[in-house]
């Protein structure tokens, strides 16, 4: 098998994971809050990236000093912070609102890459990408057309997720820049530790640390393998190719979404799903001219 098909198959399959994931979590909450899940969450996720660090390379689990401050940062900011608003936000809307939201961090990275970092000059096709993925974004969160007449943009669900992927981009920008030649697996298992020390030392210190159901664990395993999988695939192909893969999860969520949680998609959304994957082409198509 080729490097390629390799690269492909392991985005494909973080992908579906990062589908599913909301739909586990939305049944772990049946039990118990969306905190205690996200403590759990990262402590498991801990353990798979050092399984998977001593099983694949052997080597000690070391980082430079000079990576520590950018790790922490991801950790704090792109876990702590912003996968605590996600899952918060899956408490009050749909799995389908959640990831497509999601997706739309291409206009972030474009964006901080060229008015903070000063290192990209904006395309017409970058332009024409993050005009089409706004629309996107209103298709789906407001649902219908009377909501978006009546400037309906959302809830604060919404809100909520499109905060975390901003601070998301932040970290993938961060990742892409200078954690480059960081293993894989070192690089998550430093993420969620600094994740799994905040949120455990918050839950101890309100005595309610402690496993309620088989999804916390599961969401776990989840998280861990989605994570190792997408960074290996993005390894060995593109990271347009990569973006191109990635658009598969708003299917997979919308499919789960409607057969596991009778979630339904309603017109616009689908609408909103089809622009999402134009405005990302169009967004990666410059990195396709330029590789």
């Amino acid at each position: 098998m080729t490097t390629k098909k390799i690269g492909v198959l392991a985005i494909l399959g973080a992908s579906l994971i990062w589908a599913i994931e909301p739909i586990i979590a939305k049944c772990a909450y049946r039990s118990d809050g969306y905190l205690q899940t996200l403590t759990i969450r990262s402590i498991v996720i801990v353990l798979i990236a050092f399984l998977y660090v001593r099983r694949t390379t052997k080597t000690s689990l070391k980082i430079s000093t000079k990576h520590l401050s950018i790790i922490i940062y991801i950790g704090l900011a792109g876990t702590v912070l912003a996968e605590a608003l996600f899952f918060y936000s899956l408490t009050c809307i749909p799995v389908l609102n959640a990831v497509l939201i999601a997706h739309l961090q291409p206009i972030f990275i474009v964006l901080i890459g060229f008015f903070v970092l000063k290192e990209d000059k904006l395309t017409r096709y970058d332009y024409l990408g993050i005009l089409i993925m706004i629309i996107a974004g209103l298709f789906v969160t407001t649902r219908n057309i009377e909501n978006l007449f009546m400037a309906r943009l959302g809830t604060l669900g919404d809100l909520l997720v499109l905060l975390a992927t901003l601070v998301w981009a932040t970290t993938a920008i961060l990742v892409r820049k200078y954690l480059t030649q960081i293993d894989v697996g070192l690089l998550v298992f430093y993420r969620f530790l600094v994740a799994s020390v905040v949120f455990a030392a918050y839950m101890l210190s309100r005595s309610t640390l402690a496993i309620s159901n088989i999804y916390q664990i599961l969401l776990g395993v989840t998280g861990g393998v989605g994570y190792i999988l997408y960074y290996e695939g993005l390894k060995r192909i593109k990271a347009a190719q990569a973006s191109s893969v990635e658009l598969t999860t708003p299917m997979f969520a919308a499919a789960f979404g409607f057969l596991l949680l009778d979630e339904l998609i309603t017109v616009m959304q689908a609408v909103g799903i089809i622009l999402l994957a134009v405005g990302v082409y169009l967004v990666s198509k410059r990195e396709e001219d330029c590789l």
